[in-house]
């Protein structure tokens, strides 16, 4: 594959979604669409499991890389896959989002026994699904049978929701509303 070819594929791309292109000569194809794959799957844009079909005929060029365009937008601020090595295992992900929603139907179950409470309790319970959701997104980074794709914006759903510094720092955030915990007299 041509140095011309892994730039053409660059340009190809990085540009707008929806920039016209006329689809590659037969001769041409194969080396276009390698080099498309090789600069894709680089990106983090493509994963190697999607080769066998995107841009898997000529017919598909525009579409496909109409898809491929808008990863690339959509994920140009995402963290690399490598930061999934800095989380903790799915496993232990697992076992922590397990002890959330054990938690959560234990808020559900109190609301109704001490319904004086209930603001409390709806409190509790939306901090307790905000954890959820930020350990959801570990989960899904984590997750080896994604697509990297899918992995790369739980990545960054995990950043937006804790912030760019905790989560550059690897600082976690708590996997239920600690603070709700009342400490023993």
């Amino acid at each position: 594959m041509s140095t011309t070819d892994l730039f053409l594929a660059a340009v190809l791309l990085s540009a707008p979604v929806g920039t016209p292109e006329q689809t590659p000569s037969e001769e041409r194809w194969v080396s276009i669409r390698n080099a498309v794959h090789q600069t894709a799957i680089r990106w983090e844009i493509m994963d190697p499991r999607e080769e066998r079909y995107l841009l898997g005929t000529r017919d598909d060029f525009l579409s496909d890389l109409d898809l491929l365009r808008k990863r690339y937008a959509d994920l140009a601020d995402a963290p690399p896959l490598a930061d999934c090595h800095r989380l903790p295992d799915r496993r232990t992900v697992n076992e922590l989002i397990r002890f959330n929603r054990s938690f959560r139907k234990s808020l559900e179950e109190r609301e109704v026994w001490e319904a004086d409470r209930s603001d409390l309790f709806q409190q509790a319970m939306k901090e307790t699904d905000r954890a959820y959701q930020q350990w959801d997104a570990v989960r899904d980074a984590q997750c080896d049978f994604y697509y990297v794709t899918v992995r790369r914006a739980a990545l960054k759903k995990l950043r937006d929701s804790i912030g760019a510094d905790a989560f550059a720092a690897g600082v976690m955030p708590s996997y239920v509303p600690e603070w709700r915990f009342a400490s023993a007299p």
